[in-house]
């Protein structure tokens, strides 16, 4: 089973489980040579139409209203191309539970259309995986995400790995070594600062 004592482990260690579907969804732990950030400053980018929806309130937007619908989502619609399994639902799930995983919700009509989930540790917030039904549902669940991150103050966003979705929004890549330090700064800064 997939605790959340180990995934929380792993987080720390800089590491992150995927399922190999090709493999009988056995979990493979991630440790990149190269670590996708997405900048919490004014380096994010927002391209001007998506900025356009967001601000016009076409879409709704929630937090943790649905958390295991928006995991399943991103599951599902990579049909035989995932590496979200059963077996991490439940660990992230039970992550969710103790408060430390979060869904990004995006709506329209009522109904669920895109979405994002990840891990909270201090002022870090580790993505995990988005999915949309809708065009641009995902990307406004991103920028509702960035948002809320700055109003927290939080210091990180990972990404894990970049792709060209990401790039357009500012995304970079730094060595892991260079993100383990910031994450062990910014972690040991957000543990004092409760306090």
């Amino acid at each position: 089973m997939l605790s959340a004592e180990l995934l929380i482990q792993a987080y720390l260690s800089g590491s992150f489980p995927m399922a190999d579907p090709e493999d009988n969804n056995q979990i493979y732990w991630h440790t990149p040579k190269k670590r996708g950030l997405i900048p919490l400053d004014e380096r994010f980018k927002v391209p001007k139409n998506l900025a356009r929806s967001y601000r016009k309130g076409i879409f709704q937007t929630s937090i943790n209203r649905n958390f295991h619908k928006v995991i399943s989502q991103c599951a599902t619609l990579r049909p035989g191309d995932t590496w979200i399994s059963n077996e991490i639902i439940e660990g992230y799930c039970e992550l969710h539970r103790l408060g430390l995983a979060h869904s990004f919700e995006v709506w329209q009509n009522d109904e669920l259309v895109g979405g994002l989930y990840g891990v909270a540790l201090g002022k870090i917030f580790c993505g995990e995986s988005m999915f949309h039904t809708v065009t641009d549902a995902s990307k406004i669940a991103l920028v509702f995400l960035v948002e809320f991150l700055r109003e927290q103050q939080f210091e990180l966003l990972d990404t894990q790995y970049l792709n060209p979705h990401l790039l357009q929004f500012g995304a970079y890549e730094v060595t892991q070594e260079y993100y383990l330090q910031q994450f062990n700064e910014i972690l040991n800064r957000s543990i004092r600062s409760s306090f």
